[in-house]
């Protein structure tokens, strides 16, 4: 069989990556005019995938022979020592490839914290940076300072990408952590920053907040889903390459049930590819989406006996298209209290990650659990 033209759960690169002509063009120049980025979405739109492919196009630019781009993840990072210890790890691997450089760069850029460097007999094992993290927490200048003095060395430009940045904004004392990143990283010269990560609202009150340190830092790029007529083509055209067929309304009926969400529609259009033999039918996406819906079940079932029924009245009026969420009629007719009740529902789902508000309205933020939702409220 061949190989699924579809990705979903990992980074889409090259032929998977879709679309994001504009997206990709403004944030390369930013990249390469070290412009601080911003990147904002709901979870699983494609974000890490925008910034991995951008890091790829600049890097194979001839004009950005001296263009460093650093990625890091601060998945699981729950303190201030294991920021920096991802950052200053990541840092150098991004910039210093050989282990003598490795050495010099520690003697050079980190001296008063004293860290080693050390590599097994395995080959394959990457070279790390060992030091007692708690101490950079203390002291942490080199350490902040660290990309932007190898910059200024080494005559370089260096984009520093973190994933999942809101992470920081449970540190303890974040604030003032929060403050003190920015004292430094706004003194970088050779050095922007692209920040992103998959919770929407968290990464709003980091960066559209006033009251908080990192307002106004950078160019915000708000993410919108990629247009059905988009997916109906790409879709289409990754049936076409594997020998099978679908036609470009087909490809847009599939993007269409799961309201164009990239993550759910590279993955209902692999179960769908799965079950088409040759010709792809109306019913061969119809039963893709159910199996989908079933495979998941027992994940839905679990957020929703999480809920309270207040809450769960409040997404049954959000999945009938009910608008007036505060009038009386809608309070009464799905048992949600009083008006200033519904506020609270709404910002405890908003915590959660359940939904999202915008100028269109509350909206669901997983449409296959919407989907879900229909058939079981």
């Amino acid at each position: 069989m061949a190989e699924p033209p579809f990705v979903f759960g990992r980074v889409a690169e090259k032929r998977h990556f879709v679309d994001r002509d504009a997206e990709r063009k403004r944030l390369a120049q930013n990249f390469g005019s070290l412009v601080n980025t911003v990147i904002i979405s709901p979870r699983r739109w494609g974000k890490s995938s925008l910034v991995q492919r951008v890091a790829q196009d600049v890097k194979a630019d001839k004009a950005n022979k001296d263009l460093k781009v650093c990625l890091i993840d601060l998945f699981n990072v729950r303190s201030e020592a294991d920021f920096y210890s991802h950052l200053a790890t990541g840092v150098m691997r991004a910039t210093m490839s050989k282990w003598a450089e490795w050495v010099e760069a520690v003697g050079k850029f980190m001296s008063h914290l004293r860290p080693t460097v050390s590599i097994t007999p395995d080959l394959s094992s990457s070279i790390k940076l060992e030091m007692d993290w708690a101490q950079a927490v203390d002291s942490p200048d080199e350490i902040l300072d660290l990309v932007e003095k190898i910059g200024t060395e080494k005559n370089w430009r260096i984009v520093v990408c973190i994933d999942e940045f809101q992470a920081i904004a449970d540190f303890a004392e974040s604030e003032a952590f929060q403050r003190k990143l920015r004292s430094h990283w706004q003194q970088h010269q050779h050095v922007a920053y692209c920040l992103y990560g998959s919770k929407r609202h968290m990464m709003l009150d980091l960066f559209d907040n006033p009251e908080m340190p990192f307002y106004r830092f950078g160019d915000v790029m708000t993410l919108d889903k990629i247009d059905n007529f988009i997916w109906g083509d790409f879709i289409r055209r990754r049936f076409t390459a594997t020998g099978k067929t679908i036609t470009v309304a087909q490809g847009r009926a599939l993007a269409a049930l799961v309201e164009n969400h990239s993550y759910y529609v590279q993955q209902l259009a692999q179960q769908v590819w799965f079950r088409t033999q040759d010709v792809c039918t109306d019913e061969i996406i119809d039963q893709a989406m159910n199996d989908l819906t079933d495979q998941l079940d027992l994940v839905f079932t679990g957020v929703a006996a999480s809920l309270t029924s207040r809450q769960l009245g409040f997404l049954r009026a959000v999945v009938d298209g009910q608008t007036s969420l505060y009038a009386q009629a809608t309070l009464k007719a799905y048992n949600l209290g009083t008006s200033a009740n519904v506020a609270r529902i709404r910002d405890a789902l908003i915590s959660r990650e359940i939904i999202d508000v915008d100028d269109d309205g509350v909206q669901i933020l997983d449409p296959v659990f919407k989907y879900w939702l229909r058939a079981h409220l």
